[in-house]
């Protein structure tokens, strides 16, 4: 069985511990700058703080760094002042390829990989209990991943395995379902209030509606859940809500997202013509002709 540590003691850190270490992976511990953090962690995982940063590489098989983003490089290079041949070398940033991360790792004899939970952890001592429905994106060493992932299968994580030149695409649809959706949902807010409504009441209003279509699209998937003025085809509609608009952005906006749901609804609805709706979006005449 391969023995885990990790270099870092926050969040995600205490998240993946505590997850492994209760689903039959043996943790061997953690090592932080920040000694308080480390006892922290390994007490909430019953595993071990190190004080010592190489007696903790020297007693696992696979190593996390579970560090900010901007330190994942600079604390690999501390790490590979040690014997690290044969480890598994791994960071669980959403953005950074393994190769990105470590690089010139083969000349330590060591595997790079990425391993993200696709998943906003926002509190170490319980995020973990959602981890099983989480899926966890993978890429590295073509030779040696098998073996990581049977391990994370092991736990009874589901792997994606994919590609390390796909890495920021797939790190961009991630912050396309979440943070942009963000901004979408402030914007909703903001026209709201110009109806009067206050914002706290903007928000309670729209929290049904949102967590309805999430639960929608996520039992029922996209297409089956798509409703509203472009999946019925409702020119004018769509038009007048482009004239509530006095910002050239927000009309860009809302056109833009429109076109992008015109596929969508088509394969709802393929019997139903969209002509006069892609007309209003600024479709090309031969794409709006069909």
């Amino acid at each position: 069985m391969l023995k885990t540590g990790f270099i870092g003691a926050g969040k995600v850190g205490f998240t993946l511990g505590k997850y492994l270490s209760t689903h039959g992976i043996e943790v061997t511990g953690y090592y932080s700058r920040n000694t308080e953090s480390a006892g922290e962690a390994a007490q909430f995982t019953q595993t071990k703080a190190y004080e010592d940063m190489g007696l903790l590489i020297e007693n696992c098989d696979v190593l996390f760094l579970t560090v900010p983003d901007g330190c994942i490089t600079s604390v690999f290079e501390e790490v590979k002042k040690y014997p690290i041949s044969g480890k598994f070398i791994c960071h669980c940033s959403g953005a950074l390829s393994s190769k990105d991360a470590f690089p010139e790792i083969r000349e330590s004899g060591a595997f790079a990989f990425s391993v993200h939970p696709l998943f906003a952890v926002s509190d170490k001592y319980h995020a973990y209990e959602e981890l099983s429905d989480v899926f966890i994106a993978s890429e590295g060493d073509e030779d040696r991943i098998h073996e990581l992932k049977a391990m994370l299968n092991q736990a009874g994580l589901q792997v994606q395995q994919i590609r390390p030149e796909d890495k920021t695409r797939y790190h961009c649809a991630a912050a396309i379902a979440s943070n942009l959706v963000v901004a979408l949902i402030s914007k909703s807010v903001d026209m709201l209030t110009e109806c009067g409504f206050t914002p706290e009441n903007a928000l309670s209003a729209l929290t049904p509606l949102m967590t309805g279509n999430i639960r929608h699209i996520a039992e029922d998937g996209v297409i089956n859940s798509l409703t509203g003025p472009v999946e019925r085809g409702d020119a004018e509609t769509v038009k007048k809500h482009l004239e509530c608009f006095g910002s050239e952005d927000d009309k860009e906006l809302y056109t833009l997202l429109s076109r992008l749901l015109i596929p969508v609804a088509q394969a709802r609805n393929p019997e139903r013509s969209y002509r006069s709706v892609k007309e209003v979006i600024g479709f090309d005449r031969k794409e709006a002709e069909k």
